[in-house]
């Protein structure tokens, strides 16, 4: 019987080919596991702004392309155990309530010792996500990779940052891969006033190890060019290479500061061949891979 998160599914895996990465995932229960899969399959913050919806099919997307993807047994170290939770199950009649629901199952995953993952999903779904880390980790700061902010004060999937600095406490906040193409003037103005940073990558490792605080890294698949991938919220026409984005994800999952990390924005229906979520996938692991360098 499979260990109950509070507001989930079970996760919908395809069949797991033996000698895959996929086939090691624990479904039934946490034991010996150190990190968990947390699904969150909702789009309607995309929809409010205005977005392409199809999001809330990205969880669903993540995992066939991981069913297909990765080693049982890579070179070097062994791949950390992990315990897939589920799929969240969204409201999508009022916001508040899937948020209401991602942080309980968030918080459920964190008492039982685990670094969450999370996969979506409308980006505004990182704000409840770690919202349940920041009501038990003082000081808490945040990176995350994407061209927009994500500083708008009303409901949708532009609000995270606003909301974790606002109602969440962060003590600081850095942005990586900014577009000052797609934000206004008056969200970089509101972002720097309150405590955020726009980071050059190049000092990424530096900002991920800084001591005296407890970090969450949120990465949004349109910080990647539109060229490698296309199966986001916002095609991005100028943005990073795969190999940047596996550098940032393997450096955040080696970060012993690292407490909680998200790959948002997967939309399969505009997802040309499966290769934004056969990418995702591929971030994932590098996150693993990173995950397996921490001395802990």
């Amino acid at each position: 019987m499979p260990l109950p998160i509070p507001h989930t599914l079970p996760a919908p895996w395809p069949d797991r080919a033996a000698g895959r990465f996929s086939s090691t995932i624990a479904t039934d229960a946490p034991e010996g596991c150190a990190v968990a899969l947390l699904g969150l399959p909702d789009d309607t913050g995309v929809t409010l702004n205005r977005g392409r919806p199809g999001a809330a099919e990205g969880p669903r997307a993540f995992r066939e392309a991981l069913a297909r993807y990765g080693v049982e047994s890579p070179e070097g170290r062994p791949w950390p155990r992990v315990f897939d939770a589920g799929d969240i199950r969204p409201d999508t009649t009022n916001l508040a309530e899937t948020h209401r629901r991602v942080t309980s199952a968030t918080e459920s995953l964190l008492d039982l010792g685990l670094l969450p993952v999370a996969i979506g999903g409308g980006h505004d779904l990182t704000f409840p996500f770690v919202r349940a880390l920041a009501s038990r980790t003082k000081p808490l700061q945040g990176v995350y990779f994407d061209p927009h902010l994500d500083v708008r004060p009303e409901p949708g999937s532009g609000m995270a940052f606003r909301a974790l600095i606002e109602q969440c406490g962060l003590s600081g906040l850095d942005n990586f891969g900014f577009s000052p193409l797609v934000n206004s003037a008056e969200h970089r103005a509101w972002f720097t006033s309150n405590g955020g940073a726009i980071g050059d990558e190049t000092h990424l490792s530096a900002r991920l190890e800084a001591p005296h605080h407890d970090l969450f890294v949120s990465l949004d698949l349109d910080v990647i060019d539109m060229a490698f991938a296309p199966g986001v919220s916002a095609m991005n026409p100028c943005g990073w290479t795969p190999r940047q984005a596996e550098e940032a994800a393997f450096l955040a999952g080696a970060s012993e500061r690292v407490r909680c990390f998200d790959i948002m924005e997967l939309s399969p229906p505009h997802d040309d061949s499966g290769r934004t979520a056969r990418l995702a996938a591929h971030l994932f692991l590098a996150f693993l891979r990173g995950f397996t360098e921490r001395s802990g």
